[in-house]
């Protein structure tokens, strides 16, 4: 035997020493560690916290096919493998049903191989000294007891049973805020007198855990609650503020602000319940880090881009359909995040009205504009509820029409509610406009044009355009606050676009197509009704002009003639009223009266859209609120009482008989 050969094997023995080595060491690592070293802070959150990621960690990235596994074992370990994966991925999106099952596995880790007892469970939440817990832990307590009873409504019920969505003055501000106290908490916490098993701590454990491993820190919770929505870092100090503040003033303020009395923007927290901002003062993310961290992880369903510093928002949509808008610097003076949630179970009118003196025959008019096929605006202010109510609203749209929605993102999630109609929506993205996606939707056989905000100049002229001849009626929202104001609004997007370069021919084509408004109005109490609902009524132009001149004799008198026609002309052309308007419903004095009558024009319209059975219910609704009214009003565009007789060859009727 050559030193060649005998070299050769000893290498082949040496790699095969090492790959043998290598697979034991591998088994060593794949196993569950049953051990874990006991000191004064192994059952602190911090440690847990340490020991879940390990240990999801070595279950997610573990080689399966090393263990040496039988067949059955394999399939079965690789399943839950990736059913792990997928759950650590949703959950961080706002999946409600991943969210369960991570936790329920983070249980299991504590309980099985942690070894968390009755004994030391109170070291990460004192809870058998109530005195040494936390507004928040309290708060948390809280909010598990509440969820076992009334699941996603828990923070409802909290709110509604204690009264805590009112104006109060807190100590240090001179006027009265929606806030909600760590003095109140406290307060409600000892009037429940809550008994927690070892398996409610546990799990009230467990979600601390979860929200600062794969949550979103200390409005986890929150955000799955059915409310109206969540926003983090909008009031407070930024953390700029505190170093130019450390650089300037030293004294009691700097002091204030290092101790915490001084909020900073890490400790807001804002929710949007039933029409009011509340903010929760006992709850805080602790640190800006922890802010940022839920910025950068909160918006980030289906893969929205990259928010950087060059693109300093985004805005989304959450996997249960909530809309997400995520700022931060430089663009914003700090990180921070607005999540608007839509409960598309409750938008209907009847919630929307909640039983209000007039609220059914108000209801009737507003199926009756949308069953009459009109196109109609819903204008207010920013969480007035206008997508409430135009989800309520497309409840009475027929089954027979296709409706096509556009939006900025997806916020009305109609197919959720009608799975069986024909429904398509599109929405902007970095690279598709919202011109070009109504646009394609002109393309899409659809009956029905819904937009979920009108926002951009180009948009609002396309829908007028649109409303004109691609769909049969159209819905859509403004932020406009009276009639003349949405009608200035759409006449100056249609300017801007090019479409027309004269104001009155564009003021005189968004008044042709709109028919009515619904206003909104949010009080500054939260509460939110219908201020009013306005008819746009055009002016139909009649020639004034006379040829009077011709019978003068005298030159002078001629001109006088002639620049009487003059004069209309130019009032015409400079001042001329293209559309009148009125309310044919009002709130008033907290009752919803039905005031002046719909138009003859409108009226006619309506009738020819509506089936049979709406068709003479309608009729009846209309002899009941404007029976007597309507006989006294003359029809708009319609012909003069002594032409309709003479061209049918009949005598002329009187006004009465008319």
């Amino acid at each position: 035997m050559t030193i060649t050969n005998i070299i050769l094997i000893l290498v082949v023995v040496a790699i095969a020493g090492y790959v043998i080595y290598y697979t034991i060491k591998k088994k060593q690592n794949a196993e569950v560690e049953t051990e874990v070293d006991v000191d004064d802070k192994t059952y602190t959150i911090e440690k847990m916290i340490e020991f879940v990621k390990r240990r999801l960690d070595e279950i997610t990235k573990i080689n399966l096919y090393d263990i040496g596994l039988s067949e059955e074992e394999l399939k079965r370990r690789k399943n839950k493998k990736y059913e792990l994966k997928k759950a650590l991925k949703g959950c961080t999106y706002g999946d409600i049903n991943d969210k369960k099952y991570v936790k329920e596995l983070i249980f299991d880790l504590l309980e099985k191989e942690y070894g968390v007892t009755e004994s030391n469970i109170s070291k990460a939440i004192p809870f058998d000294v109530p005195s040494l817990l936390t507004a928040q832990d309290k708060f948390d307590i809280l909010i598990y007891s509440y969820k076992k009873e009334f699941g996603y409504e828990a923070l409802t019920e909290l709110i509604k049973k204690y009264d805590l969505a009112t104006l109060k003055y807190v100590e240090g501000e001179t006027k009265p805020s929606y806030v909600i106290t760590s003095d109140e908490i406290e307060e409600i916490y000892e009037k429940e007198n809550i008994v927690l098993s070892f398996s409610d701590k546990l799990a009230v454990v467990v979600q601390r855990i979860y929200q600062y491993y794969k949550g979103y820190s200390s409005i986890d919770e929150i955000r799955d609650m059915n409310i109206d929505g969540v926003s983090g870092g909008v009031s407070g100090l930024p953390e700029s503020f505190l170093s130019q503040v450390a650089q300037t003033d030293g004294g009691d303020y700097l002091e204030q602000i290092t101790e915490h009395k001084v909020p900073r923007a890490c400790d807001a927290i804002w929710i949007f319940f039933q029409g009011k901002s509340i903010r929760l003062a006992f709850l805080s993310f602790g640190t800006e880090a922890e802010l940022k961290r839920v910025c950068q992880n909160i918006y980030r369903y289906n893969n929205p881009g990259q928010l950087s510093d060059t693109n300093g928002y985004k805005i989304n949509e959450m996997k249960d359909g909530s809309r997400v808008v995520v700022v931060r610097p430089s663009f914003s003076e700090t990180w921070a995040f607005f999540v608007r949630k839509f409960d598309v179970k409750r938008s209907t009118l009847e919630q929307w009205f909640k039983g209000e003196p007039g609220c059914d025959d108000s209801i009737e008019l507003l199926k009756y504009l949308v069953k009459g096929a009109r196109i109609i605006s819903i204008t207010g202010e920013q969480g007035c509820g206008k997508t409430t109510m135009l989800m309520g609203m497309i409840e009475n749209i027929y089954e027979t029409m296709n409706i096509r929605v556009q939006e900025t993102a997806f916020e009305l999630h109609l197919r959720k509610i009608y799975p069986t109609r024909n429904i398509l929506t599109f929405r902007e993205t970095e690279t598709i406009s919202g011109q070009e996606g109504l646009d394609v939707q002109k393309k899409t056989d659809g009956s029905v044009n819904i937009i979920g905000e009108v926002a951009t100049d180009p948009v609002a002229s396309w829908m007028i355009q649109a409303a004109q001849v691609a769909s049969k009626f159209t819905l859509f929202t403004h932020h406009a606050k009276t009639f003349p104001n949405l009608v200035t609004a759409l006449r100056n997007s249609m300017l801007r676009t090019g479409v027309f370069t004269n104001e009155k021919t564009a003021e005189e084509q968004v008044v042709q197509v709109l028919n009515f408004d619904i206003h909104l109005t949010k009080d500054f109490r939260g509460k939110r009704y219908v201020e009013r609902i306005t008819e746009c009524i055009p002016v139909e132009e009649k020639n004034e002009y006379t040829f009077d001149h011709r019978k003068e004799k005298t030159l002078e008198g001629k001109f006088d003639k002639f620049f009487d026609n003059a004069t209309r002309y130019f009032e015409k052309i400079t001042d001329r009223k293209l559309y009148t308007y009125r309310n044919i419903l009002e709130y008033v004095d907290g009752e919803y009266i039905i005031t002046n009558p719909i138009t003859e024009t409108n009226l006619k319209e309506m009738r020819a859209n509506m089936d049979e059975i709406d068709l003479d219910s309608f009729d009846k609704f209309v002899e009941k609120h404007w029976g007597n009214k309507m006989k006294q009003t003359v029809p708009v565009n319609s012909i003069s009482v002594e032409e309709k007789p003479k061209r049918r060859g009949r005598k002329p009727k009187t006004a009465t008989e008319i």
